[in-house]
């Protein structure tokens, strides 16, 4: 579904990625794992065709209209109540309000549904969020921190609701600095750190080869022993 090779990208004299490869197979859930800084927002950018690599390709096997994205900037109008801001990309789509109102229940957002974006609280503007990437039913995720600053009830809902979505045929390519929740949610990752690739495999896989099973959170100790850094 993603393919990557040699992808390079710099900002005038700062390299922010080097040498980056990795695959996305369909209907799997993959995530970039690494700090802020890592590089993990300019392969999203470079993914959804906003930013120009300067060597390298990053190939996705979806037309714009079959992707579904959450980008950290959120995109939502902040006027408008939950149930405006999918009915104006209900219409772009054709779909019907019933089918806004089934997204809604399925991210809890049903009894919020009036509610402006702006009165809404972190946890439920991320779920709004990750509603209208849903919306309507797309082969291809593509997810940036969508855990991010949640309480951990908030958090594990959208993990379960991302699981189920990708049982249900999607691709879920997604970036977290939360390793605990990477090893729950995710069928393979890719350590990230300063624009390099460290390693990449499933998770609990990578925790056995490099003997972190004992600790916790599993995934994090791997990142310190590889890189040196806690994060």
């Amino acid at each position: 579904m993603i393919k990557v090779e040699n992808l390079e990208k710099r900002y005038h004299d700062r390299t922010v990625l080097s040498g980056v490869n990795f695959e996305v197979a369909s209907q799997e859930i993959f995530a970039l794992l690494g700090p802020s800084g890592a590089g993990k927002t300019t392969i999203i950018n470079i993914l959804t065709r906003h930013v120009q690599p300067d060597t390298g390709i990053a190939e996705v096997a979806a037309a714009t209209h079959e992707i579904g994205l959450m980008l950290d900037s959120g995109g939502l109008y902040p006027h408008l109540s939950c149930v405006e801001n999918l009915s104006l990309y209900a219409r772009i789509y054709n779909l019907p309000i019933a089918k806004v109102e089934e997204t809604l229940a399925t991210v809890g957002l049903a009894d919020s549904a009036k509610k402006a974006a702006s009165e809404l609280s972190r946890g439920m503007n991320q779920r709004l969020a990750l509603a209208r990437a849903i919306l309507y039913s797309p082969k291809l995720l593509i997810l940036d921190e969508p855990t991010s600053a949640l309480d951990p009830g908030t958090a594990k809902g959208i993990c379960e609701l991302l699981q189920k979505l990708r049982d249900e045929g999607a691709t879920i390519f997604l970036t977290t600095h939360n390793m605990d929740e990477a090893l729950k949610l995710c069928d393979r990752v890719a350590l990230l750190h300063e624009g390099k690739i460290v390693t990449e495999g499933a998770p609990e896989a990578l925790c056995r080869e490099h003997e972190a099973l004992r600790t916790l959170p599993d995934l994090e100790a791997v990142f310190l022993k590889l890189t040196g850094v806690a994060l």
